[in-house]
């Protein structure tokens, strides 16, 4: 079973941007809103880019590897389990919760930022940060829903 694991966000409240870590607070339940991704996340609203998605088990490799792996310092803000992100493609889509429905829109290269924060190149973690994707259908998700991979559209 594909399932959520841990949720976490960019509150408007809190600093942009940290020396040291990135900046995200963990809920137990959010909604997604269509086209901008986490309702009340600061990092909200991108055509593209409004939702990081990761896999509990990539992150579990990552941490036996040094890197931090606390909610959200990889910068996602989902994290599943149960599958493999990298078999997508672009364009398919992903369905959290009983409503909610992410589309792919590309994989997670990681940036200069990662880099300062993680102390490591971005290429230790090349091909397995995740899939950025935008919110087609809006809905209310929780830490424990099913996660349902859809037919590419």
């Amino acid at each position: 079973m594909i399932e959520i694991l841990h949720i976490v966000y960019k509150p408007d409240s809190l600093p942009s941007k940290p020396s040291d870590h990135y900046t995200r607070v963990p809920l137990e339940a959010a909604v997604l809103v269509a086209n901008y991704g986490i309702e009340g996340d600061k990092k909200g609203g991108h055509p593209e880019r409004q939702i990081n998605i990761m896999t509990h088990e990539v992150l579990q490799t990552l941490g036996s590897e040094g890197f931090n792996i606390q909610p959200g310092q990889m910068g996602e803000q989902i994290v599943i389990s149960g599958f493999d992100l990298n078999t997508l493609t672009v364009g398919e889509r992903i369905q959290l919760g009983d409503e909610a429905c992410v589309e792919v829109t590309s994989y997670r290269t990681g940036c200069d930022r990662f880099e300062a924060l993680q102390g490591k190149p971005r290429n230790d973690a090349k091909n397995r940060l995740g899939v950025m994707a935008k919110v087609v259908t809006g809905g209310a998700i929780k830490i424990g829903d099913t996660v349902k991979i859809l037919q590419n559209v």
